[in-house]
Protein backbone atom coordinates (compact mmCIF):
# COMPACT_ATOMS: atom_id res chain seq x y z
CA UNK A 1 0.00 0.00 0.00
CA UNK A 2 2.45 2.45 0.17
CA UNK A 3 4.61 1.58 -2.70
CA UNK A 4 0.73 2.33 -4.21
CA UNK A 5 0.83 5.98 -2.02
CA UNK A 6 4.27 7.25 -3.51
CA UNK A 7 3.39 6.12 -7.02
CA UNK A 8 0.22 7.79 -7.08
CA UNK A 9 1.63 10.77 -5.11
CA UNK A 10 4.63 10.67 -7.44
CA UNK A 11 1.73 10.96 -10.54
CA UNK A 12 0.00 14.00 -8.94
CA UNK A 13 2.92 15.98 -8.09
CA UNK A 14 4.00 15.65 -11.85
CA UNK A 15 0.64 16.88 -13.16
CA UNK A 16 0.94 19.76 -10.19
CA UNK A 17 4.30 21.12 -11.79
CA UNK A 18 2.30 20.96 -15.52
CA UNK A 19 -0.32 23.07 -13.61
CA UNK A 20 2.22 25.43 -12.39
CA UNK A 21 3.62 26.17 -15.36
CA UNK A 22 0.57 26.33 -17.43
CA UNK A 23 -0.52 28.82 -14.59
CA UNK A 24 2.74 30.82 -15.42
CA UNK A 25 2.38 30.64 -18.85
CA UNK A 26 -1.31 31.79 -19.66
CA UNK A 27 -2.08 35.10 -19.55
CA UNK A 28 -5.71 35.82 -18.27
CA UNK A 29 -6.46 32.08 -18.76
CA UNK A 30 -6.59 29.02 -16.51
CA UNK A 31 -5.37 25.71 -16.96
CA UNK A 32 -7.65 22.90 -18.15
CA UNK A 33 -10.52 22.26 -15.34
CA UNK A 34 -9.43 18.04 -16.36
CA UNK A 35 -5.70 18.44 -15.46
CA UNK A 36 -6.65 20.20 -12.05
CA UNK A 37 -9.36 17.32 -11.16
CA UNK A 38 -7.11 14.69 -12.16
CA UNK A 39 -4.76 16.03 -9.67
CA UNK A 40 -6.69 16.76 -7.22
CA UNK A 41 -8.26 13.06 -7.08
CA UNK A 42 -4.82 11.60 -7.39
CA UNK A 43 -3.61 13.40 -4.43
CA UNK A 44 -6.41 12.97 -2.40
CA UNK A 45 -6.08 8.46 -3.34
CA UNK A 46 -2.61 9.27 -2.72
CA UNK A 47 -3.22 10.22 1.00
CA UNK A 48 -6.02 8.14 1.53
CA UNK A 49 -2.98 4.95 0.57
CA UNK A 50 -0.90 6.79 2.83
CA UNK A 51 -2.75 6.91 5.60
CA UNK A 52 -3.87 3.20 5.22
CA UNK A 53 -0.29 2.29 4.63
CA UNK A 54 0.70 4.43 8.04
CA UNK A 55 -1.98 1.82 10.12
CA UNK A 56 0.41 -1.04 9.59
CA UNK A 57 3.36 -2.27 11.05
CA UNK A 58 6.26 0.37 11.85
CA UNK A 59 9.13 0.92 9.52
CA UNK A 60 11.97 2.49 9.46
CA UNK A 61 12.94 2.25 13.35
CA UNK A 62 16.43 1.01 12.79
CA UNK A 63 17.71 3.51 10.16
CA UNK A 64 15.74 6.18 12.30
CA UNK A 65 13.04 7.03 9.66
CA UNK A 66 10.27 6.19 11.49
CA UNK A 67 8.45 9.36 12.05
CA UNK A 68 9.20 10.59 8.30
CA UNK A 69 5.53 8.75 7.59
CA UNK A 70 3.81 11.19 9.50
CA UNK A 71 5.97 14.01 8.62
CA UNK A 72 5.07 13.07 5.16
CA UNK A 73 1.61 12.74 6.12
CA UNK A 74 1.07 16.21 8.04
CA UNK A 75 2.64 18.15 4.91
CA UNK A 76 0.98 16.40 2.07
CA UNK A 77 -2.42 16.56 4.37
CA UNK A 78 -1.99 21.02 4.48
CA UNK A 79 -0.64 21.07 1.07
CA UNK A 80 -4.58 19.20 0.12
CA UNK A 81 -5.83 22.25 2.28
CA UNK A 82 -3.92 24.96 0.65
CA UNK A 83 -5.66 22.94 -2.28
CA UNK A 84 -8.84 23.26 -1.48
CA UNK A 85 -8.53 27.09 -0.63
CA UNK A 86 -7.00 27.14 -4.54
CA UNK A 87 -10.19 25.32 -5.98
CA UNK A 88 -12.35 27.50 -3.96
CA UNK A 89 -10.60 30.92 -5.38
CA UNK A 90 -11.24 28.79 -9.19
CA UNK A 91 -14.64 28.73 -8.30
CA UNK A 92 -15.35 32.49 -7.56
CA UNK A 93 -13.18 33.27 -10.03
CA UNK A 94 -10.51 35.04 -8.34
CA UNK A 95 -7.09 34.90 -9.91
CA UNK A 96 -5.02 32.70 -7.87
CA UNK A 97 -1.64 34.28 -6.10
CA UNK A 98 0.95 32.98 -7.24
CA UNK A 99 2.82 32.78 -3.73
CA UNK A 100 -0.32 30.28 -2.96
CA UNK A 101 0.76 28.13 -5.44
CA UNK A 102 3.99 28.33 -3.77
CA UNK A 103 3.49 27.21 -0.45
CA UNK A 104 1.16 24.68 -1.84
CA UNK A 105 3.68 23.35 -3.86
CA UNK A 106 6.40 23.61 -1.42
CA UNK A 107 4.64 21.37 0.96
CA UNK A 108 3.59 18.51 -1.56
CA UNK A 109 7.10 18.43 -2.67
CA UNK A 110 8.79 18.54 0.36
CA UNK A 111 6.50 15.97 1.61
CA UNK A 112 6.44 14.00 -1.47
CA UNK A 113 10.41 14.13 -0.83
CA UNK A 114 10.26 12.66 2.39
CA UNK A 115 8.04 10.04 1.78
CA UNK A 116 10.62 8.85 -0.36
CA UNK A 117 13.10 8.60 1.87
CA UNK A 118 10.65 6.88 4.64
CA UNK A 119 9.69 4.49 1.25
CA UNK A 120 13.72 3.90 0.34
CA UNK A 121 15.33 3.42 3.96
CA UNK A 122 12.34 2.52 5.91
Amino acid sequence: MLIAAFVILGVAVLLGSVLAVLHLQTEPGTPPWSLAALHGLLAVGGLSCLVLALGGPPRGLDQGVASFGIIATTRITLAALIGVALLATRIFKIRIAEIMIGIHATLAVSGFVILAVYVLLG
